[in-house]
């Protein structure tokens, strides 16, 4: 039997490796390599696929989470492996939410992606114990709380103290505590450079 599979990454060198390592096994066929998750449902209606590699973040704005769910209710029993360079630390609770068999994390993950693959196909769901650490600043992922982590998520979308407040539940002043000790363990010097920085290292990355 050979199994079929979609890959979709908008990373050109990431399309190519995972090609060359499926190309490997002969009993795996990559039959569909695209480079956006807007579009990603529609390969696999009249498709026999076995497997999807989804990508999460995308330049275009989709987002492979989203195209996963709605793969899920298309065809349940297809099986999905999320991929990522991003240590968001939300994508992995809903990839299980929505039903996704496996995450793989591109750069750190010790599994090799073609076990993963061998190991989803055959009824396995593999997720990594725990998200990789990053350094935001001079503090680790691990240092901030996750209560920290929710106010850093809504500090990237440029919300103020108080509608953060709102969002969180929280009073103003507990708000501005948070923040300051976000900066004090990062030794940011503004809420601006938090942010910016919290995003580009996919610390944070707010879902609109």
């Amino acid at each position: 039997m050979t199994y079929k599979i979609m890959i979709v990454d908008d990373q050109f060198v990431s399309r190519e490796m995972f090609k060359l390592y499926i190309g490997q096994c002969p009993d795996y066929e990559v039959v569909y390599c695209v480079d956006t998750a807007m579009f990603a449902d529609t390969y696999v209606i009249n498709s026999d696929l076995d497997l999807v590699i989804m990508d999460i973040l995308m330049h275009d704005g989709s987002n492979g989470l989203d195209a996963a769910e709605k793969i899920k209710k298309l065809k349940p029993e297809l099986k999905i492996i999320a991929v990522t360079s991003m240590p968001e630390v939300s994508w992995m609770d809903r990839a299980k939410q929505i039903g996704i068999e496996s995450f793989w994390y591109k750069e750190v993950s010790t599994e090799i992606i073609l076990e993963i693959i061998e190991r989803t196909l055959s009824g396995e769901s593999i997720y990594p114990i725990e998200i990789p650490e990053v350094k935001l600043g001079m503090a680790k992922s691990t240092d901030l709380t996750p209560r920290e982590i929710q106010v850093l998520r809504l500090l990237t979308t440029g919300e103020g103290n108080g509608e953060i407040a709102n969002k969180l539940e929280v009073s103003l002043n507990t708000v501005k505590t948070h923040i300051q000790h976000l900066l004090g363990k990062t030794g940011f010097a503004s809420r601006t450079q938090l942010a910016i920085q919290a995003r580009v290292t996919g610390f944070v990355i707010e879902d609109d």
